[in-house]
């Protein structure tokens, strides 16, 4: 007969999970034994800290569309999830967290690691149960797994330790309570809007002029319906940062991202537009949308609270991205007039010619920007890219031209550091012989290293890019910008973290200048199985917005002269093409 901790491990095998990322504990025990016995059906990826463990499985749920699932003992090994958790509840990634407890008699009496986790998880998760028993787990483990599914979501489960082991003979089950008699199966339904909707949304889009597309992460799996869509409309095509994938970058409709992180042609299109199509992204930047009255709105989104959520819509289409639009397309009429998508086209062409000033190889010291475009161009066309939160997400957005079959990842709505080396290696585990590589800064790179080793342990072909310019540049350009105050507590000890590679068993490689870039990544690309590469850039290049807003362009001026290395940083901006983006928006 099985115990609860068995019944939990056979309910995930029914739901197809494969794959559970955690780090064992004595409060987790008991299901560290039933995935021991399972261990052919199921694997056990041991992380080095929860939070990893987390987004792995929040990265993994991105990647696959699957349940991700994460594992973590009591009291800290289940607030070390958090982070993580959070970044699947912001981002709609179905996650199962299962926690550890002490003994159930022992409950809420100050014993060790006595922490009320089902408290603690109340806000991050959409399903939420202390199991009682292992008649109990029958219910509820199943439960747990379709909500997740379903509201793409966090559910979460927090088990007794002795509970876990508890035969499932030795519950007392109540008279409503009937073994097995919950499906270990998805329902999905087919979400579709209405004729009428679909009619009017095609109305508005038919009768403008100037239409621009804001694609997004629920656009992922449309490509073709996408763009025929962006061909009737004669549309550009702007992508949110999680969307980039959606199209390829050099897509002859698209102009890239959108936000401080993106193209002007983006938001030149956004600034023009007389109708802006949303498909499946509530992109959060408001001042980035177009301005109120300038263009009527269509949304496309499976999640009816998102519609109109950042900008206001006469329609919202409520549906699966690839069925709505096929059934919108099928609406459209061609439109003869692609001025808008010629204007938007050349300005990206002067975009991409500006960007190559800034991937400068004569420079010194050392541009992150020429590192990052050599290290894109490098990658193959199955590659998985992963990127942290910083200026190297800037670096990835501008600077690494996606390919048809390569996917990207990041933490989006969350925007958490430290997320880049655990997406890539649930990628890695996702995708076995798949490349993969990732783009971080020092920062986050530091605050989850010893992750390094678990792509040594589990032999991930990744190829980790560092921007280490000893700095939180993001950090201090956004208090330099934001409210015009020199830069302050954003400087790093430095690390070497290609040692740190080789102490993990990887291996490490170091760009110091540009002359080396073209050697040293090439080696590091011939080389087996996980690697680091740090490359040391200038420390006071610029992070800029694609038209710099006149009150961040007043506050950088204000914070600049009492900010550390101010005469560098005046000298990167008055170069091109800091030059031009400082003073687009005057």
């Amino acid at each position: 007969m099985s115990n609860a901790a068995e019944i939990l491990v056979d309910t995930l095998i029914a739901w197809n999970v494969e794959v559970v990322f955690g780090l064992p504990g004595d409060g987790i025990n008991g299901i560290m034994e039933a995935l021991r016995r399972k261990q052919e059906k199921i694997s056990f990826i041991q992380v080095r800290h929860e939070e990893s463990a987390a987004f792995m499985a929040c990265a993994y749920a991105k990647w696959t569309g699957k349940l991700g699932v994460c594992l973590a003992t009591s009291g800290p090994g289940g607030t070390h999830l958090l982070t993580g958790l959070y970044d699947a509840k912001l981002d709609q990634a179905p996650v199962l967290a299962i926690t550890g407890m002490q003994f159930h008699d022992l409950i809420e009496t100050f014993t060790q690691q006595d922490v009320d986790l089902t408290r603690v998880f109340n806000d991050v998760a959409v399903y939420n149960a202390q199991v009682s028993d292992a008649a109990h787990m029958e219910n509820v483990a199943s439960l747990a797994c379709r909500t997740a599914l379903s509201r793409k979501g966090v559910a979460h489960l927090s088990i007794a330790s002795d509970i876990q082991e508890q035969p499932s003979e030795a519950s007392r089950r109540s008279k409503r309570n009937r073994p097995a008699h919950t499906p270990q199966e998805m329902f999905a339904p087919r979400c579709l809007p209405t004729d009428g909707e679909l009619d009017r949304a095609a109305a508005v889009l038919n009768d403008a002029s100037r239409v621009a597309i804001l694609a997004g992460r629920g656009a992922m799996g449309a490509a073709a319906e996408l763009e025929e869509a962006a061909t009737l409309l004669q549309a550009p095509v702007i992508k949110a940062l999680l969307g980039k994938a959606v199209l390829p970058d050099d897509h002859p409709h698209t102009t890239g991202g959108i936000g401080i992180l993106g193209t002007l042609p983006s938001q030149e299109a956004m600034e023009n537009c007389d109708a802006l199509l949303i498909v499946g992204s509530t992109f959060p930047y408001i001042e980035y949308y177009p301005k109120p009255g300038q263009a009527r709105g269509v949304q496309i989104d499976c999640d009816a609270q998102r519609i109109g959520l950042r900008f206001p819509v006469e329609a919202g289409l409520v549906g699966d991205a690839r069925e709505t639009l096929a059934a919108l397309n099928r609406r459209l009429t061609r439109k003869a007039d692609s001025r808008f998508l010629a204007e938007a086209q050349a300005s990206m062409q002067t975009w991409r010619e500006m960007m190559r000033q800034s991937e400068d190889g004569q420079s010194h010291p050392l541009k992150p920007q020429l590192v990052a475009r050599a290290f894109g161009e490098r990658l193959a066309g199955n590659t998985v890219l992963a990127a942290d939160s910083g200026q190297n997400t800037e670096l990835a957005a501008r600077h690494v031209d996606l390919r048809h079959g390569q996917a990207f990842g990041v933490s989006g709505a969350l925007a958490s550091m430290a997320c880049g080396l655990s997406y890539a290696i649930a990628a890695g585990i996702a995708f076995p012989g798949r490349p993969i590589a990732a783009i971080v800064g020092d920062g986050g790179l530091a605050m989850q290293l010893g992750e390094f080793s678990t792509a040594v342990r589990y032999r991930i072909p990744l190829k980790v890019l560092v921007i280490k310019n000893n700095m939180l540049n993001q950090i201090a350009w956004e208090q330099m910008m934001f409210l015009g105050n020199p830069q302050f507590g954003c400087e790093l000890q430095p690390i070497d973290f290609a040692k740190a590679a080789e102490a993990m068993g990887g291996k490490g490689f170091s760009i110091e200048s540009a002359d080396q870039v073209t050697q040293v990544l090439d080696e590091a690309f011939a080389t087996q199985g996980p690697v680091i590469i740090q490359a040391l850039v200038d420390a006071y290049e610029p992070m800029m917005p694609p038209k710099m807003p006149p009150d961040y362009a007043k506050n950088f001026r204000k914070a600049l002269p009492e900010t550390p290395g101010h005469e560098r940083i005046a000298e990167n901006v008055a170069r091109e093409p800091a030059k031009t983006m400082m003073e687009a928006g005057e």
